[in-house]
């Protein structure tokens, strides 16, 4: 039965976390089960078979998680985007809307050099408000930023339109319906 399965097969939904009315969707396990693991993480890098990556950046936290895998693949660095505070050395930042506040990431202000290649990595697409501020982040660096991948979007919150408006491509592996 497992030959059978998809990434979003693995993937399982919390109900009223982290707040009533919350569906949560837990990629926890999808990365504890080996073959959902390999297969999330393949298909993740399909689309990119034969590109110029020079860097895999992910966003904090389980972006790390991706995005080390895929960069391991890829035999490229990665780059983590950090809530603030969270980088030891010197960073850039940048600041961006919450659905009920505001937060701020950063990058290391040496993590990227002009010109080179980027593919930005998370678990979930919502509204895109953390992947734009990473982007943002990332092309102040000089960085080009050749897609974001993502296992899970959620189309009715519309990241991925504000991800496209940015000029950004963006790949995802399911979509889930709902918040």
């Amino acid at each position: 039965m497992s030959r059978n399965k998809t990434v979003k097969d693995y993937i399982r939904t919390i109900v009223d976390f982290p707040h009533e009315g919350i569906m949560f969707r837990d990629v926890t396990t999808l990365f504890a089960d080996p073959r959902g693991f390999r297969m999330a993480i393949d298909q993740m890098l399909h689309p990119y078979a034969g590109e110029r990556i020079d860097k895999v950046v992910g966003l904090e936290a389980r972006g790390f998680i991706l995005g080390g895998a895929i960069a391991h693949q890829l035999s490229v660095g990665f780059v983590p985007i950090r809530k603030k505070g969270k980088l030891p050395g010197t960073t850039i930042s940048q600041d961006y809307k919450l659905e009920y506040g505001e937060a701020i990431v950063e990058i290391h202000d040496d993590a990227i050099q002009p010109g080179e290649k980027i593919l930005v990595v998370d678990d979930l697409l919502a509204t895109g408000g953390t992947a734009a501020a990473g982007i943002k982040l990332i092309e102040r660096l000089g960085g080009e930023i050749i897609s974001c991948a993502f296992i899970i979007d959620l189309p009715e919150l519309g990241g991925r339109k504000a991800l496209e408006d940015l000029g950004m491509d963006v790949h995802v592996l399911c979509e889930f319906e709902g918040l």
